[in-house]
């Protein structure tokens, strides 16, 4: 039987005083704590964080103490009026990112802390002041959503909704109505306008609220073991799309990893389903072993397409 592990809520108050809310699994394993990393989960954009209970649940499981959280104007950290309430991408990484990493500081002291990070989440670690303290981080379909990075086949049809729609809606509404138009949760308007207006380097289209030299900085000051899985039926998690956002991780180790859903005889994983429980023996051990020990499992499935190791000056591309 399966452990059923229930999850405490907690609150934490960014540096520019926005409460942040989310859910915390705390691993009941014995032995000293401090060898038991924590890891935080950074959702994707318009995604709520319970998205991810199951997968935080399977961490616990496996030995790791798990925050996950909404970024501002999300979720469990929706104010009570979203027409208006000002919240960019630079805000969910650069306040609300770093508010959960000071948290997992405190709340579980002396513990190594790692990082998830599915779609913009990837992104928002990166934007976070204090990412450095981050060991182990996994990315899954991280981007910024950049409109020509999309799948070729697709690019036009998601340019015109993320890119027009969306942008057209939220300066109607004064945030974007996801929720009652089926497209995951409302959003908030500065969330869409990042979105909407991105380029190919993320400083020059970004609001934020720091200057485009220390945004480019806080992502070099991530010195960790960083693994970006790419689903090859990922319509924004191309390679491009991904290569693109690795090349702000000066700093780190980078591996980016490629999986088919043949690879694993699944007819589609596309760019939400990695943290589906479906894919518990297929997909998520080759999280798990990246967190837990750095390293790739030997049965890995898909193709390692970038290795990167700036220590050793060392990098190797296999096609």
């Amino acid at each position: 039987m399966v452990q059923t592990i229930v999850p405490a809520r907690f609150t934490t108050r960014s540096i520019d005083g926005v409460d942040i809310t989310g859910f915390e699994w705390r691993c009941d394993s014995r032995g000293d704590p401090c060898f038991r990393p924590v890891v935080v989960i950074c959702a994707a954009t318009a995604v709520r964080c319970r998205y991810y209970a199951r997968f935080a649940a399977f961490l616990c499981r496996n030995g790791f103490d798990v925050l996950t959280f909404d970024y501002r104007g999300i979720g469990e950290s929706r104010p009570h009026r979203l027409r208006g309430f000002r919240a960019g991408w630079g805000d969910w990484g650069l306040y609300d990112v770093d508010a959960v990493l000071r948290y997992a500081q405190t709340g579980f002291p002396g513990q190594p802390i790692y990082a998830v990070g599915h779609s913009i989440g990837g992104f928002a670690i990166g934007l976070a002041p204090l990412n450095h303290v981050l060991k182990h981080v996994v990315t899954i379909g991280a981007q910024f959503a950049y409109w020509r990075d999309y799948e070729k086949v697709s690019r036009w049809r998601m340019f015109l909704k993320w890119h027009v729609v969306m942008p057209v809606l939220s300066h109607s509404f004064g945030y974007f109505p996801g929720a009652r138009l089926g497209w995951l949760e409302d959003v908030p308007h500065h969330v869409v306008r990042d979105w909407s207006r991105m380029g190919p380097a993320f400083e020059h289209s970004l609001s934020s609220p720091v200057s485009a030299g220390q945004l480019r900085q806080n992502f070099a000051t991530m010195s960790g073991k960083l693994l970006a899985i790419g689903l090859t039926d990922d319509p924004f998690g191309t390679v491009a799309a991904v290569d693109r956002l690795l090349g702000y991780y000066q700093g780190a180790s980078r591996t980016h990893l490629r999986v088919a859903p043949g690879d694993i005889g699944a007819a589609d994983i596309g760019h939400f389903a990695f943290f589906h429980d479906r894919f518990e023996t297929s997909l998520w051990p080759i999280a798990l072993t990246w967190l837990r020990d750095g390293v790739l499992p030997a049965d890995a499935p898909g193709n390692v397409v970038m290795n990167i190791v700036p220590e050793h000056n060392l990098t190797v591309g296999v096609g």
